[in-house]
């Protein structure tokens, strides 16, 4: 496994969004799957589901429930082909890989714990490529030597 995506990267190949081009190419020139974590994939659909319950609240936010269940079908549907696989984490380990990239860089880049959790995710496998979208959680990937070549 050469690279270890975000919930970013999953919501633009999994919703049409500026980004879903360059997902779809990225996906396109994979030779294999694409390796996930069981905490991606939680963070993934519960962010899909708070939004269409955020579109039962008000029509002006969020998305459809069927939008929403689109998504989690093909994702579904995915992961059933072997196109996504969910890799086994040594979360003991990659809980103290992110305890020091929180001391580290907390204070100056102001990062989230799920985006830390998926930074120390790729760095414990040993991955070269990070895939995200988000341009704070790229500094803190290239910060720790990550390449995101999106």
């Amino acid at each position: 496994m050469s690279c270890f995506p975000d919930t970013s990267f999953l919501c633009a190949l999994y919703r049409a969004q500026v980004n879903s081009p360059k997902a779809d190419r990225y996906m396109a020139s994979l030779p294999g799957s694409l390796g996930v974590s069981s905490l991606l994939l939680l963070e993934f659909r519960q962010s899909v589901r708070l939004q269409i319950r955020l579109h039962l609240n008000d029509r002006t936010k969020g998305f459809t429930q069927a939008e929403g269940q689109q998504m989690l079908n093909d994702l579904q549907i995915d992961l059933n082909a072997g196109l996504l696989t969910t890799t086994p984490m040594d979360w003991s380990a990659v809980h103290q890989r992110a305890e020091a990239l929180s001391s580290a860089h907390k204070a100056a880049g102001g990062h989230r714990l799920v985006d830390i959790l998926h930074v120390a995710s790729a760095l414990h496998l040993g991955v070269s490529e990070f895939l995200t979208f988000d341009g704070n959680q790229k500094k803190l990937a290239e910060a720790e030597g990550l390449i995101v070549p999106l």
